[in-house]
């Protein structure tokens, strides 16, 4: 009888301490885990793309790569193919996957909420790149890209000094960019800010085109079936100024395509991709405003710089250009782009 007390007891400490042990081989097998992830001390970004929907975009991805490559820091990638929930599942798998760094480019500005709250739990900073978003700013380290409503400030500064002695009302057509994404919302703010100024200068039809080079030709070819050529609603169509390069070429695929001549029609653009310049050069723009694309070093730098512990400024903005019809055109670079 006593022995078998015995060796009940003996049992019950066993199994005790097998429970405590618990704790600590799992703390070990996170720990090995660790160390098998970065065996070589390499940085690991876990970086999502919304997608490749322009040349712009490619070239925004080739130089983060590039920039990734020079300073030696792995990157993890996920193409969202222009779809937020991608994006939110990718960013949690950075999280499980234990990066030092998350950087993402939001398809919109909000719904960022409850992972980002994810990823500050888990001591994992976040830079937001080139779209900015509506959130707790106390939940990602820093913004970095283009100054979006400087930017349209720049167009319609351009479009205002064009038509500084035209009389008489100027019907503009917007192509927007995606619906509730901050670059779209900025850059009509920006070139609000200006022909707002002025009685002469009237928005006459707003539309979002998504960035997309089919939906700018889409919109374009309704506006010319419907209207049977650059009228709309009765009404001349003056100005048509587009969010990006890939809407504007498009527009100018369908002007091309149903023979119609625009040059008594001033177009803007932003972005500055080769195909667009070219199109400056050959007089079927007027102005472009260039989105630089080539934000890799800089990125790498604030990665490197808050992985060390460092702070990083809360924005931090890409220098752009703007190009026009009146520029010595003798003095363009190719873009790369």
């Amino acid at each position: 009888m006593k022995a078998n007390v015995k060796k009940t007891l003996i049992i019950v400490l066993i199994s005790v301490l097998v429970l405590s042990l618990i704790p600590l081989i799992y703390f070990t097998a996170r720990k090995n885990k660790q160390t098998v992830k970065q065996p070589d001390g390499k940085l690991i970004l876990g970086f999502s793309q919304i997608g490749s929907e322009s040349a712009w975009r490619t070239r925004n991805t080739q130089s983060i790569f590039e920039a990734a490559e020079q300073n030696d820091i792995q990157i993890i990638f996920d193409d969202a193919q222009q779809k937020q929930a991608n994006q939110l599942k990718a960013i949690r798998s950075f999280i499980v996957y234990q990066v030092d760094v998350i950087a993402f480019v939001p398809i919109v500005s909000t719904g960022w909420d409850n992972v980002l709250q994810e990823a500050k739990e888990a001591n994992i900073p976040v830079i937001v790149v080139d779209r900015q978003i509506d959130c707790d700013e106390s939940l990602y380290a820093g913004f970095l890209g283009e100054n979006g409503f400087e930017e349209g400030f720049a167009a319609a500064h351009f479009l205002v000094n064009k038509c500084k002695n035209r009389k008489g009302p100027i019907n503009i057509v917007e192509f927007s960019g995606t619906e509730n994404s901050s670059i779209a919302t900025l850059r009509a703010e920006g070139f609000r800010s200006i022909i707002d100024q002025y009685d002469n200068f009237k928005i006459i039809h707003s539309e979002d085109g998504d960035f997309l080079r089919s939906r700018g030709k889409e919109m374009m070819d309704r506006i010319i079936r419907e209207n049977g050529g650059l009228r709309l609603n009765g009404k001349t169509i003056d100005v048509i100024y587009s969010h990006n390069d890939s809407m504007t070429l498009g527009l100018l695929d369908s002007l091309h395509n149903n023979k119609i001549d625009q040059r008594s029609t001033i177009i803007i653009s932003i972005d500055a991709e080769q195909k667009s310049i070219d199109a400056l050069v050959n007089g079927e723009l007027n102005c472009v405003v260039e989105c630089n694309p080539n934000s890799g070093p800089t990125l790498m730098q604030l990665v490197k710089s808050i992985a060390n512990g460092d702070p990083i400024p809360r924005v931090t903005y890409m220098l752009d250009n703007i190009f026009t019809e009146n520029d010595d055109f003798s003095t363009y670079t190719p873009r790369g782009y």
